[in-house]
């Protein structure tokens, strides 16, 4: 475990959105640390926050009231505003999203998207300049973003980059243009590499080399990485780290390893008994009973309580506090961790 000041450090993030049907609670009270190097992956099922965790890194909630700290390198993100906050996104940020085919404006070649991202995420020239008379006036920037362009074309593992500028988006098989995406994201040479569900359109071969190359780029560039995903076997490859989250909250956090080995609350188990494994006879797979909760309208307490099979009497009554296991670097939410007549119990 690293002993470097974290990259990021989100405290007490809340998010609400208003609507004709009531207030929306979509995170309550998610604390994360992504250290320098790390490659955190952050798993649970649909609608559990997990994007809107990763988007609050940006500032990306139109619409939306964050309340909390989402620290990165020492700034505290949500206090930024206009031209400050959008060269920090540019600079520090890459994100890669999950379906390139309509991530990829398909009426401009890929020279033109990737050039472009470029020129707005390194020199900070404005998107509707580029489209006008920024094409002419910065002839000069736009030759040395097209040899950029080229270089990361090969860093991702394209094929006769300089050829395939001038091709467009349909040109390209569906790994290809989630490598162009991954290329984009690069563009500005981030700190942190957000990766949400960046194999799901892709087919099984595919998604194991996007991910190797998310992988060995983390690590060549000394840069750290969120993958978003609901898949526990995506996860096993690459991540470093692991925060499961349920309802808009993180019940499980804790070193890969721990995860899979030694895993502390109910949801977490259950997720891993999901997961297809060599060693399952006929029947051994199981799901998890009944569906996620609604944000309009949360249960109280531990928010999975209702589908918990090892819930306590009192798990309704107010959300657990975060315990530790072993030491500092595996924390649960759980009153199966915090209540003392059951740890006094598992002793025994």
């Amino acid at each position: 475990m690293t002993t470097q000041k974290p990259l990021v450090q989100i405290n007490d993030l809340h998010l609400y959105f208003d609507s004709f049907d009531g207030q929306s609670h979509v995170l309550d009270g998610v604390n994360l640390t992504v250290n320098r190097g790390d490659i955190l992956g952050i798993v649970g099922e649909t609608g559990s926050g997990k994007t809107m965790t990763a988007l609050s890194i940006a500032n990306l909630m139109p619409g939306g009231k964050l309340t909390g700290e989402v620290w990165f390198d020492g700034e505290n993100v949500l206090q930024k505003r206009g031209a400050d906050l959008r060269r920090f996104r540019a600079s520090r940020l890459g994100m890669i999203f999950q379906n390139p085919t309509t991530n990829l404006n398909p009426v401009f070649t890929i020279g033109e998207l990737l050039i472009d991202a470029i020129l707005t995420q390194q020199y900070d020239v404005a998107g509707w300049q580029l489209m006008s008379v920024g094409k002419w006036l910065n002839r000069g920037l736009r030759k040395q973003a097209r040899e950029k362009a080229i270089e990361l074309l090969n860093l991702v593992g394209i094929p006769d980059p300089a050829q395939r500028l001038s091709q467009y988006p349909h040109e390209f098989s569906g790994g290809q243009k989630q490598r162009v995406l991954i290329a984009m994201a690069l563009a500005g040479d981030p700190d942190l590499l957000i990766a949400d569900e960046p194999t799901t359109a892709l087919d099984v071969a595919i998604q194991a080399q996007i991910l190797r190359l998310i992988q060995r780029i983390v690590e060549e560039r000394e840069m750290s990485a969120l993958l978003i995903t609901h898949d526990m076997g995506v996860v096993a490859k690459i991540c470093t780290r692991v925060a499961v989250m349920y309802g808009g909250v993180v019940v499980e956090d804790a070193p890969i390893e721990a995860i899979f080995s030694n895993p502390q609350h109910p949801y977490t188990r259950g997720l891993l008994r999901a997961i297809p494994s060599d060693e399952m006879q006929h029947g051994d797979l199981q799901g998890i009973p009944g569906s996620p909760p609604s944000f309009l309208s949360p249960p109280s307490g531990c928010r999975f309580h209702p589908r918990c099979p090892e819930r306590l009497e009192h798990c309704h009554i107010a959300p657990p506090a975060v315990v530790h296991i072993n030491d500092e670097s595996h924390s649960v939410a759980c009153y199966l961790h915090t209540d003392e007549k059951r740890k006094s119990f598992a002793r025994d």
